[in-house]
């Protein structure tokens, strides 16, 4: 999570100066990189900046706007097919939420790590497309598309996978049923029990209650009514009083989803636990897949099945359709360009969309209606000499939570690296979702936060549980990722939105992939979309 000292070597330091939003900064002696990815491109859009003239003019058949994971899902899928005539427009973050960085460390060793997401559940049936590209990469090992495929080991999430401070010291898994009172334990088991049914149920429709992707979700009635109430709103009629159940449901909505019981709703907050159905032939259910630098490696991944001569590095500044397709203005590095296709597929998050796509509202989408709430994150790298101590009986796990803290606790970014010994240096990844303040004003705070602000915030978990003496004379270097609009939040109505339900129907010359489309943010919503704007591209 967080630490301080000196120097971040210069290779790596000079790198991250090319990146967008990006500020170099040294902070009580500490190399601190501040990252705000997007936020140049997307004020200069929100403050309506006149338009730049076009120095050239490229033409292509699909033009496929953004490289999060869903842009870069439907690159693939049209790259398989061997189709060639389509570009890709990287988008002002390549990858995204995906997005990975690297420290290199004194002792000269490269240290993998997150500046997003950084693990992907076991992928259900359904998710037909995830499982499809993780075979490819070979995460998948054996029998792909079988209720139980086999995994590869190096991608499990190896133990100790979780632990949380609760009550004076660290205990397995992040709920606590062993170490409160008797009442409390059996709402536990009550609630577990409840989710447990809810995954194996099924409505009128014959598909399951709860699944990942959304789309594939029952809309049977019974079900969807719960997307009109929210989770705490559900859990106090249902009866669960439980303070360390509540703790832990907060704690889970806000990782999720970047909000809190409050504002999510019962559908959502059920969701991510009923939908988890995804099985292994060789670990056990509900297991997790990560690598050092989060999902980056699946971004990598599919990047690396695109060819190079279909990537163009800019962004959209405006999309229009015309008589020969659809007409797109970009920036690039090289300068303003025109791209013409015959048709687009807008992976661009809907905030941005609504700013660039001129004809959005005749895809039956309102911008001031329909747009989803979008929760402000925080994620920070700390580059450490060595490991803080830790009790010989709670070792440092792969995800290490506080109980009842604001924050969302650190991930080890070196956790999988199979070592006879520990590293030298490692890498805490801390994570929190400004879910005490409004989106609007989290943003704005995060937009004029003074670096010792962003430092202070990012460092409390750490410096609460370790002490800042021990910290800070481990810290080498710290990068802080700063996203504005990190992932749409499923409030109440989210799955009846019309307007989100018109853009996930499109099939015109201009198509939609995102994971906003789904009303909340994970990799195999955006990969689910991506996927069907690409086979609608391909005619198929």
């Amino acid at each position: 999570m967080i630490n301080r000292r000196r120097f971040l070597a210069g290779a790596a330091a000079a790198g991250l100066a090319a990146l967008p939003g990006c500020r170099r900064l040294t902070h009580l002696g500490i190399p601190l990189t501040v990252l705000r990815p997007g936020m140049e491109a997307g004020h200069a859009l929100r403050a309506g900046a006149p338009l730049p003239t076009p120095q050239r003019e490229i033409r292509t058949g699909v033009a496929i706007l953004g490289s999060g994971i869903a842009g870069l899902t439907a690159a693939w899928r049209l790259a398989k097919a061997g189709h060639d005539d389509f570009l890709l427009l990287t988008g002002p973050e390549p990858f995204g939420n995906a997005a990975g960085g690297r420290f290199d460390s004194p002792s000269g060793s490269s240290l993998a790590f997150p500046r997003g997401a950084h693990y992907l559940p076991l992928p259900s049936l359904e998710s037909t497309p995830v499982r499809e590209l993780l075979h490819e990469l070979g995460v998948i090992e054996a029998e792909p598309f079988s209720p139980r495929p086999r995994f590869s080991e190096t991608a499990l999430v190896h133990a100790p996978d979780e632990r949380l401070f609760f009550d004076g010291a660290w205990r397995d898994g992040l709920l606590p049923t062993a170490h409160v009172g008797a009442d409390e334990a059996a709402q536990h088991r009550r609630f577990l029990a409840r989710v447990d049914s809810l995954a194996h149920t099924r409505g009128s429709d014959g598909r399951r209650a709860f699944c990942v992707p959304l789309a594939q979700s029952s809309a049977d009635p019974a079900f969807r009514r719960l997307d009109g109430v929210s989770f705490r709103a559900w859990l106090a009629a249902e009866g669960y009083s439980s303070p360390s159940l509540h703790t832990y449901l907060d704690y889970v909505c806000r990782d999720e989803y970047g909000a809190t019981p409050d504002q999510v709703s019962a559908w959502a907050g059920l969701h991510y636990f009923a939908s988890r159905g995804g099985q292994a032939a060789n670990a056990a259910d509900g297991s997790l897949l990560t690598w050092p630098d989060g999902l980056a490696f699946l971004a990598r991944g599919l990047e690396a099945r695109v060819p190079a001569g279909r990537q163009l590095a800019g962004h959209a500044l405006d999309v229009r359709e015309d008589a020969q397709g659809v007409s797109i203005l970009c920036a690039s590095p090289e300068g303003p360009v025109r791209i013409r296709a015959r048709r687009a597929i807008c992976a661009m998050p809907l905030h941005v969309a609504a700013r660039v796509v001129s004809n959005l509202r005749d895809y039956g989408f309102d911008p001031a209606a329909h747009l989803p709430p979008q929760a402000p994150w925080l994620v920070a790298n700390f580059l450490l000499d060595g490991f803080p101590p830790e009790p010989a009986d709670a070792p440092l796990a792969w995800d290490n939570v506080l109980a009842g803290s604001r924050g969302l606790g650190w991930v080890v970014a070196t956790h999988q690296l199979i070592r006879a010994a520990r590293p030298a240096h490692t890498v805490f990844t801390a994570y929190r979702a400004l879910a005490d303040q409004t989106p609007q004003q989290a943003r704005a705070w995060l937009a004029t936060a003074p670096a010792a602000d962003l430092l202070d915030l990012a460092a409390e978990e750490l410096r609460q549980h370790y002490g800042p003496l021990e910290l800070w004379r481990r810290t080498r270097a710290v990068e802080i990722t700063l996203r504005g609009h990190g992932m749409a939040i499923p409030i109440c109505g989210s799955l009846a939105n019309p307007g989100l339900a018109a853009l996930r129907e499109a099939d015109g010359r201009l198509l939609f992939a995102h994971s906003d489309l789904s009303g909340y943010s994970v990799f195999e919503e955006a990969a689910w979309w991506g996927d069907r704007a690409g086979r609608k591209a391909l005619g198929s």
